[in-house]
């Protein structure tokens, strides 16, 4: 009886510790992507693509590309939206909180909800699902699918155009582009100098 269960017990604990080196090397190859922010851009882009070309050519699972659509928008949104929602920050005057408009305001950077790192691993994760799921016959729902397309342009439009809104009336912008960037400079003295490119 005892050497079922420490057999049993064993069982587990080799399982145990095969997940966890699994989880670990995973986790690893993971982590090592993180510099390479264009070439896991392109790949995420080029895994869409092939998500679509599978549906194109199966003619098929239109409900799992609607659901991976909607999915995909709410991550665009939640990478657009500042972590602190400047319209829930009550303890702002009345006019709302501000970004910095002149250089004596304080500084505060544009802190996303989701970072792009996540934003980049979850459109991958379920991209990837999404395609494992064009494999079985049970996810292929009968739809119209000019009618789902024409709700997701739909919904796109609204969502973007409220975003924007937004963006407009609490004055960000969630992308570094065209935004000042700041590097030290050494005088003969050889104190830093922060001055704007």
């Amino acid at each position: 009886m005892e050497e079922e269960l420490l057999s049993s017990g064993s069982k587990k604990n080799a399982f145990s510790q095969l997940w966890t080196r699994l989880s670990q090397w995973y986790q690893g190859v993971v982590d090592r992507t993180v510099p390479w922010q264009k070439t896991r851009w392109l790949m995420a882009i080029l895994l869409v693509l092939v998500f679509l070309a599978r549906v194109l050519y199966a003619q098929g699972w239109y409900i799992i590309t609607y659901a991976l659509g909607i999915y995909h928008l709410n991550l665009f949104i939640a990478f657009l939206t500042p972590k602190i929602d400047p319209a829930m920050d009550f303890d702002a005057e009345d006019n709302g909180p501000e970004l910095p408009t002149r250089a004596n305001e304080e500084f505060r950077p544009f802190i996303r909800r989701l970072p792009e790192f996540k934003f980049w691993y979850s459109v991958t994760k379920s991209t990837v699902i999404g395609l494992i799921c064009t494999f079985f016959e049970c996810f292929n729902i009968p739809v119209f699918w000019p009618i789902l397309v024409m709700y997701f342009i739909t919904l796109f439009c609204i969502t973007m155009k409220r975003q924007i809104r937004h963006m407009i009336k609490y004055r960000y912008l969630p992308f570094t582009h065209g935004k000042p960037k700041y590097q030290g400079h050494e005088e003969t003295t050889g104190k830093v100098i922060i001055s704007p490119k």
